[in-house]
């Protein structure tokens, strides 16, 4: 057996602390003033934080553990709140993975390409080895090709579903299966929102390498307060927590996100609004005689094939509307992603594409 691979035994049987980077494992985490007294609500006088004393609604630390908003959170997904750990986006959450779990210059990740764009960066920001497997023709994953790229030095396989920048919703029989390798299935499931499958979360409880990432950007429309959310089993949060600063989730954030939480009717309408607009766009779009392809989506986006993606996406800015070019990404040639939009702003995309013909 050559260095560095493992049979599948070996792979399937690593434990979580196999997988954590050494320095991490030994690590005392920073205690903040907030973590060793937790009694808030109390009236008392607070003199321990070293903080202004002149109440502004902002001059004290917020809570380190946002406690309130991870037992709102915890009761809409149905999740223990020790199953859940907040980011100040989701980006910062997949850097906390990077660093507790993958040793710089040594370790690698898998990904399956075309995919989310951040994967690579936090690979070339922790001198990571990113390794690509291609999605095949119906951009779904590939086990065979990604099992192949498995090693020793693997820690996480990397996955976003629904895709990104292709909108479908990966097999959730291949997840399973590629979570017998052993290493972390961190999958990204920022568009759950938008798709009729259940999100990955309910599994997290057989799987101790599984670990989600959802957000307040896009079905929840809080893109403004940068919040992203981790789902994994408590031993995996436990290790996140040891390296995220202490007050990485700020009070206003915390405070705009258990409101907007509260009023979840608001949030389902808008989610079903997005649908609907998506299933409108699906049905005009083959009217427009420039578009080729419109690609499965379920997502609050379209990816759709048009004869010439560079034309048509400076027409579309002379024009005033703004989409996404992807025909640089694997398998996207000629391709536009296209959000959805109100109902006037889908009308005003279907009615300025037909100009162009």
């Amino acid at each position: 057996m050559k260095e560095g691979e493992m049979t599948k035994s070996d792979k399937k049987n690593r434990s979580v602390e196999q997988l954590a980077r050494p320095s991490v494992l030994g690590l005392k985490p920073y205690a903040s003033a907030k973590d060793d007294f937790k009694d808030f609500e109390r009236d008392l006088i607070f003199i321990d934080a070293n903080e202004n004393p002149y109440e502004n609604g902002m001059n004290r630390y917020p809570d380190p553990n946002q406690s309130k908003l991870k037992d709102r959170i915890a009761e809409l997904k149905k999740v223990s709140s020790e199953k859940i750990l907040l980011g100040n986006g989701s980006d910062e959450i997949l850097d906390l993975i990077f660093r507790v779990f993958m040793e710089p210059g040594e370790d690698n990740i898998v990904i399956s390409v075309p995919t989310f764009g951040m994967f690579r960066v936090l690979c070339g920001i922790n001198d990571i080895e990113c390794r690509t497997a291609m999605l095949d023709q119906d951009f779904q994953l590939q086990n065979r090709e990604i099992e192949s790229l498995v090693d020793s030095k693997t820690k996480a396989i990397f996955i976003c579903s629904p895709n990104n920048p292709t909108g479908n919703l990966m097999k959730k029989t291949d997840i399973l299966k590629l979570l017998e390798l052993g290493c972390l299935v961190v999958v990204d499931e920022a568009y759950a929102d938008f798709a009729d499958a259940e999100s990955m979360i309910g599994m997290i409880d057989n799987y101790p390498n599984l670990v989600v990432t959802q957000t307040f950007s896009k079905a929840l429309g809080m893109a403004g307060i940068r919040l992203g959310m981790c789902f994994a089993q408590k031993e995996v949060i436990d290790l996140l927590k040891k390296v995220k600063m202490p007050y990485n989730v700020n009070v206003l954030t915390q405070e705009v996100a258990l409101r907007e939480l509260e009023d979840i009717s608001s949030i389902e309408e808008g989610i079903r609004a997005l649908r609907e607009g998506r299933v409108w766009l699906e049905s005009e779009l083959p009217n427009c005689k420039l578009v080729e392809r419109i690609f499965p989506s379920d997502s609050n986006f379209l990816l759709i094939r048009v004869d010439d993606a560079d034309l048509r996406y400076k027409q579309l800015i002379e024009a005033g509307i703004v989409v996404r070019n992807r025909s640089k990404e694997p398998l996207c040639e000629q391709c536009l992603r296209v959000t959805v939009g109100t109902q006037e702003e889908n009308e005003k995309l279907i009615d300025t594409l037909k100009s162009f013909e």
